[in-house]
């Protein structure tokens, strides 16, 4: 069993093609087909199911695949230290977050990032959930996370700012006469009557969606007008008339009027955090420095 194998599965996975996978890797698709089926044979039987469309894991892969990545994910994050240590030109770092933060805060930090260093070749893996971010840390897929505090997280982590929660309502809303930095906030309680636009990447605090958390603290079950996958889209619907919804205050300028935006009394914050598996080096540590001084 080879590292390349290992690689070889990681990336069939990642791309669900053979095809796809092949043109990554930069080998024909006899070749990799070849490998992988050494590998099965080595671990005594199947790892993919080849379906009329992509491929799946089987159970026998996916009990594998967890310390393959480990493996294929350690060997590059090894053999970028080491370029870094040489002080090879350039160098590649890879950034896991979730989406919410890679549309929003993490904007700014990555274009000052290669503003800083052009050389750095970047990749943005984006989660839906905080709970596969850091499942997906843990077995190694990037050089440093972006993400909420963690409680449980057995690496390094630092606090690199914080998110501010607004609300954002119709453009016929009464509460837009409160809109502004300076206008009075909305308690949860006058929003019982609403419907919300809701999210599938909410988060989940306290093993229930947050928004079904809060206003159940404030004393009522919210009314779901409309349910969408993406924040950014939440947050172009609940603009548009759709609803309300609680969006990330760095989301909001390119896709709510500034007059549709109300700030939730009292305020609400989440501290940010970035979070690796060991010390970063490298372009790693020199993102860590953007990150923490943006």
């Amino acid at each position: 069993m080879s590292l390349r194998q290992m690689e070889y599965l990681v990336t069939v996975i990642e791309e669900t093609s053979f095809t796809r996978a092949a043109e990554t890797l930069h080998v024909t698709q006899s070749a990799l087909s070849h490998q992988i089926k050494a590998l099965e044979r080595e671990v005594g039987g199947p790892l993919l199911e080849r379906l009329p469309r992509g491929v799946r894991l089987t159970p026998m892969g996916r009990a594998f695949l967890p310390d393959a990545e480990l493996a294929v994910r350690s060997a590059r994050q090894a053999r970028r230290a080491a370029r870094a240590a040489a002080g090879a030109g350039g160098g590649e770092l890879e950034v896991a977050t979730v989406h919410g933060l890679a549309v929003g805060v993490l904007t700014e930090a990555v274009a000052r990032m290669r503003r800083l260093h052009p050389a750095v070749t970047l990749r943005l893996r984006e989660y839906a959930t905080e709970d596969e971010l850091r499942e997906r840390m843990a077995r190694g897929v990037a050089d440093i996370a972006v993400g909420y505090r963690v409680e449980d997280w057995s690496g390094p982590c630092w606090e690199i700012g914080e998110e501010r929660i607004v609300l954002v309502v119709p453009p016929d809303d009464p509460l837009c006469a409160r809109a502004g930095a300076d206008s009075e906030p909305v308690a949860l309680e006058e929003l019982a009557d609403r419907g919300w636009v809701r999210c599938g990447m909410e988060p989940w605090i306290e093993g229930r969606p947050f928004v079904d958390l809060v206003c159940g603290r404030a004393g009522f079950v919210p009314r779901t007008a409309v349910r969408v996958e993406h924040p950014t889209t939440a947050a172009r619907m609940a603009a548009a008339g759709a609803g309300i919804c609680l969006v990330s205050a760095h989301l909001t300028p390119e896709l709510v009027p500034d007059g549709q935006l109300v700030n939730i009394g009292p305020p609400w914050r989440r501290p940010l955090t970035a979070f690796c598996r060991s010390r970063p080096s490298g372009a790693a540590e020199v993102f860590l420095r953007v990150l923490r001084e943006g």
